[in-house]
């Protein structure tokens, strides 16, 4: 098939990544000098409206047109396309974002580099290919994701940092969409280095709340990491060395969205857990983020400090904690993804914190353990043959499995004393 494409190329990030030696998730084609009429000819599907993209008849992979883009409007989507047969190569990558996604690649292993994308490669910088760059604000967003993908080795050129601060400038961030932003977001915790998306975007009014941690002091024997903003950081980037999962990266990043709040309030952090609920609320209902998001990032922002504590609760409360707030029996796999999000809070307070046990863990899976011994069934029928009915039965429940909590502490304290 591509024999018959007398100009195709591999483009973007397959290219990049090669030259990384890195795998690449997707292989992106550009065809040169062809019609959307060839393409249908030769069997090619064509998808998306806003620009002529096809999927290969066997392999489904993607091949465009090449095209150029013309500002027309305000945001991402104001563009009108051109690709007609006379756009080059060289056209067509030069609309790229950044230098290292603007080389292709011939069949025969001929790298087109017309804008130096190998040599800022090989210097980890990240430059933006063109003045272009200012006309489309979710780049912005894509530059810091990169950093997230690369780390701390890379950097962003001056005079790209200067384009990111005028396209912020001109209110041209304020015109993209909820979704969007949250797909550029959702990607980024996922990379290696999330916590440099957001450090990258701090200030340019992506995320308010973060950047409203700027400054929160913290007491300093249990924080000496610094402001409530370091250490959210921090405990994003400890959630990504231990190669967490994507929602529980997000319950580290705001489970102390409450903080800026209560400081504001009060002058002080007392309340930040149940307070935080809310702006975790607000936030993801502004950039529509999915449910499973936000229940597992509110959750976590109202109990972490009694996980944290969890050793200190008396069986009542952690029943409470537990049973009510967790529902740690019927949903364990979230009930992991908190003590996760928890662990992390706990070690990511500087150097001396990162590798400190975290001892709340395994109390607490030991304590659901202890509770799901029970045979709630048999309790149930217990309570009926007692005369039991309605809501003396769930406290009937309720009271065995209080104890049940209470027992294991009886007996954990006389193995300890012995």
């Amino acid at each position: 098939m591509e024999n018959t494409l007398k100009h195709v190329y591999l483009v973007g990030g397959a290219v990049r990544d090669k030259l990384l030696n890195r795998a690449a998730a997707d292989q992106d084609f550009v065809v040169v000098g062809e019609t959307p009429e060839t393409m249908l000819a030769l069997g090619f599907e064509t998808v998306g409206s806003d620009f002529p993209v096809f999927l290969h008849p066997t392999t489904k992979q993607e091949y465009a047109l090449a095209r150029t883009e013309r500002k027309q409007g305000r945001g991402y989507k104001g563009f009108t396309v051109n690709a007609s047969t006379s756009v080059t190569l060289e056209d067509d990558l030069a609309r790229r974002d950044l230098t290292i996604n603007a080389m292709a690649m011939s069949a025969d292993g001929e790298l087109i580099d017309p804008f130096n994308g190998q040599q800022d490669l090989n210097n980890k910088v990240l430059r933006h290919t063109s003045a272009a760059f200012a006309e489309d604000p979710l780049r912005v967003l894509r530059v810091a994701r990169f950093l997230a993908r690369f780390g701390e080795s890379f950097s962003i050129h001056p005079d790209t940092k200067a384009l990111m601060m005028q396209i912020h400038q001109q209110g041209e961030l304020a015109y993209l969409t909820p979704e969007r932003v949250w797909k550029e977001t959702e990607k980024a915790l996922a990379e290696p280095h999330p916590e440099l998306y957001f450090k990258t975007l701090y200030g340019l009014g992506v995320f308010p709340e973060i950047d409203a941690m700027s400054g929160v002091p913290q007491p300093k024997e249990h924080h000496p990491e610094g402001d409530v903003y370091t250490h959210t950081l921090l405990v994003l980037q400890r959630a990504a060395q231990l190669n967490f999962d994507v929602e529980t990266r997000f319950a580290a990043l705001t489970h102390d969205f409450g903080k800026a709040t209560s400081f504001e309030l009060n002058g002080n952090l007392h309340g930040h857990e149940q307070r935080g609920v809310a702006v975790i609320k607000a936030f993801c209902q502004r950039l529509k983020v999915p449910k499973r998001f936000y229940e597992l990032a509110a959750l976590t922002s109202d109990n972490h400090t009694r996980c944290h504590k969890i050793a200190k609760l008396t069986p009542k409360t952690l029943h409470k904690l537990l049973v009510d707030k967790l529902n740690a029996q019927n949903k364990p796999a979230r009930f992991l993804q908190f003590l996760d999000a928890c662990q992390c809070d706990a070690q990511g307070r500087g150097p001396s914190f990162i590798h400190r046990p975290y001892a709340q863990r395994t109390l607490a899976l030991d304590l659901v353990k202890q509770l799901n011994k029970l045979d709630k069934k048999a309790l149930v029928q217990q309570a009926i043959r007692q005369g039991k009915s309605g809501i003396a039965i769930g406290k009937a429940v309720r009271e065995a499995e209080i104890k049940q909590l209470r027992d294991y502490f009886t007996e954990q304290i006389s193995k300890e004393t012995k």
